[in-house]
């Protein structure tokens, strides 16, 4: 199974991009973490948020592919423990399909990514910033994995 973030946003500091490398060169070939980054709208005087978001929308669903079970983050979505999050890392892999987690931009993510979404998961009921997102997401998902291999990373 591949797992694959698509997130809005590209040209970030080193210190995100360090921090997301470290812990996706950490998770095995068989559940490899791949970054997918969308640009963002261009925003200007003469849009609105609405606008923006839904371009954006358009750009994470053509990233997307059809086969892919797709997890929305969305700060309305579902709060999973760490152990739960690994009950759902097993389903994903039981399923035998690649997992798409998509975050959106500054102003969210657009209602068609949310239909798209066989989940809903949501990181915290804190705003967090985007580029934030990256290095939670993939510490969370090396941390589930290692719960699944019994491995002493996470202790309870």
């Amino acid at each position: 199974m591949k797992l694959n973030l698509v997130a809005v946003g590209t040209k970030m500091p080193a210190w995100v991009n360090d921090g997301y490398q470290e812990y996706a060169k950490r998770l095995p070939r068989e559940c490899q973490l791949q970054l997918h980054e969308i640009p963002p709208a261009k925003r200007g005087k003469s849009g609105h948020s609405m606008q923006w978001m839904e371009e954006e929308g358009e750009r994470i669903l053509t990233a997307v592919p059809a086969d892919h079970h797709v997890v929305s983050l969305d700060v309305r979505g579902k709060p999973w423990t760490t152990e739960q999050l690994a009950e759902q890392m097993q389903n994903w892999l039981s399923d035998g399909r690649d997992v798409s987690l998509l975050v959106g931009g500054p102003d969210g993510l657009a209602a068609k990514c949310r239909q798209r979404a066989d989940q809903t998961w949501s990181l915290s009921a804190l705003t967090l910033p985007h580029p934030l997102v990256r290095i939670v997401m993939a510490e969370q998902l090396y941390r589930a994995w290692t719960v699944l291999q019994n491995h002493p990373y996470h202790r309870a």
